[in-house]
């Protein structure tokens, strides 16, 4: 029986396996290609009419320049390429952000960890992406790249600033996104992720939340709070930073913050949760993180 038209899946009229960055640019100059690495994301929403492709396919699963983790001076750089399995396993990262394995743990499932790039987890733009939320909490920045006047060029973006709607970001149809760059945390910084879902695997969060500070004798200095699944794109919360700021999370601070967040958040009803549902998990976990400062 034929599938609706909308699940019809997209019949490729050329296929360009690139095994280097200019090529792949190249392929993708004239906005008219679909890169792809993993393609958990991409192939599930393809199929369901969701996310349309074009007729030309990229493979860029082997471009060298846009793979590993590396450290420079005091940033850290993940590829586009990396997998939540590296990001798990990086003795890199459990060292200077250990956050981000914490999250990569919560993950999915082990197969697809193997090969979902945390590239693909921000080009996808969903509102509740896992990897996004520490990386906004690290005030991370990309890279984008393309080929422009024969040549490479890049420009690079604050990842919050990154995101324009569901599934919809400031990424042009002939850009690559080639990296994700972070200053390592210093001395007495501390981060956690929290993540809910009906099920503690293989679920998208009904809300996550990243938080960080800078905690000395008890003061928090330098916060971040990001929340996934709260709003139509993931979301720092300023308002509440500031108010924490330079403050002890004692019982009024904490109260107030709260206040504060819930005013930062516009949640919805969907098949998965209730909107109280939403604002109430978001309170928790910020009450939670905040406790866990004392």
């Amino acid at each position: 029986m034929a599938l609706p038209q909308a699940q019809q899946p997209a019949v490729f009229e050329e296929y360009v396996g690139a095994s280097s960055l200019e090529e792949a640019l190249r392929a993708l100059a004239d906005g008219k290609a679909t890169p792809v690495a993993g393609g958990t994301d991409l192939w599930v929403q393809k199929d369901l009419g969701i996310r349309p492709v074009a007729r030309r396919l990229i493979n860029i699963r082997r471009v060298p320049e846009i793979a590993g983790i590396s450290e420079y001076g005091t940033s850290i750089r993940l590829g586009a390429l990396v997998t939540m399995t590296e990001i798990l396993e990086s003795e890199l990262l459990l060292a200077a952000s250990p956050v981000l394995p914490a999250t990569a743990d919560r993950f999915a499932s082990i197969q697809i960890r193997n090969v979902s790039t945390v590239g693909g987890n921000i080009v996808n733009a969903s509102p509740a992406a896992d990897m996004v939320i520490p990386l906004l909490c690290l005030d991370a920045e990309i890279e984008l790249a393309s080929w422009t006047g024969n040549k490479i060029a890049t420009r690079r973006l604050k990842l919050a600033e990154f995101f324009t709607g569901p599934g919809k970001s400031k990424r042009k149809p002939e850009e690559l996104l080639t990296s994700v760059d972070f200053d390592a945390p210093g001395k007495d910084f501390r981060a956690g992720f929290c993540k809910t879902g009906p099920r503690p695997a293989l679920e998208i969060a009904v809300v996550s939340m990243g938080f960080a500070t800078y905690l000395k004798d008890g003061v928090l200095s330098d916060v971040r709070i990001a929340l996934g699944a709260v709003a139509p794109t993931p979301v720092r919360c300023p308002k509440t930073e500031i108010m924490l700021e330079g403050k002890k999370p004692d019982d009024a601070t904490i109260a107030g913050a709260l206040e504060i967040l819930d005013s930062e958040i516009s949640p919805i009803a969907d098949h998965r949760s209730s909107v109280w549902y939403r604002r109430r998990l978001a309170r928790v976990y910020l009450e939670q993180e905040l406790t866990a400062c004392r």
